[in-house]
């Protein structure tokens, strides 16, 4: 019975490293669309979304299956706390990877983002996809010194969400209203990307210490 269990937590492991590494791809392909008018890249994004949500459903099923049927205590239990918990600030991930790409798709044939901001946002999606991978690592392999990264990561990508905003509000704004409300949910789908990350991070060394870190959203 021991056997099956590790067996079957290794499985839900494996989701998350899959979710995770989903992500990561779907804010790449995102940011792509965004920065370069990309059609395809966005579409795609849109498309796959439905790929995470499969996963976080396998992960809800199986972490419940898990728990009716082995009623693990301890680490164990601590460890079936945690798949809930990352899966579900992974598969946000996902949907926030989403916005962007309809962001993007809603401008095309245009940029959506003004060249005054492309630098800003190529530095977050960087800072992103540092998160994202970091994530993939601490599932696959569990560090709680790399997962306590992401919090420095984290102030790093709060730091560009001011700067964005001090563009935006600058007198010599030339873009209109429109296109900085479009900026402005941007900044916030990295911001909070960003954010889901920290937490997946923190339930990670949650599970490697037992001492649990008030959520950052």
């Amino acid at each position: 019975m021991r056997d099956e269990f590790r067996a079957d937590l290794q499985i839900v492991s494996q989701l998350l490293v899959d979710m995770a590494e989903g992500v990561r791809a779907a804010m790449r392909q995102a940011t792509r669309a965004l920065l370069t008018a990309d059609r395809q890249a966005a579409e795609t994004v849109i498309e796959r979304d439905a790929e995470i949500d499969d996963l976080y459903r396998h992960v809800e099923e199986r972490v419940c299956d898990l728990l009716a049927r082995q009623a693990p205590v301890a680490s164990d239990l601590r460890a079936m706390i945690t798949a809930l918990h990352v899966a579900a600030d992974l598969e946000r991930m996902g949907d926030l990877a989403d916005h962007v790409a309809k962001t993007a798709l809603r401008r095309h044939p245009s940029p959506a983002v003004p060249a005054e901001l492309r630098t800003v946002f190529t530095e977050m999606s960087e800072i992103a996809d540092r998160m994202a991978a970091k994530i993939g690592s601490v599932l696959a392999k569990p560090d709680a010194d790399l997962a306590g990264e992401l919090d420095r990561d984290d102030d790093a990508m709060d730091e560009l969400h001011k700067s964005l905003f001090s563009v935006l509000l600058g007198d010599d704004w030339p873009y209109g209203v429109e296109t900085a409300i479009d900026a402005t949910l941007l900044g916030r789908f990295y911001e909070r990307f960003a954010d889901h990350a920290v937490n997946a991070g923190e339930h990670v060394i949650f599970l490697i210490t037992g001492e649990n870190k008030p959520a950052s959203i």
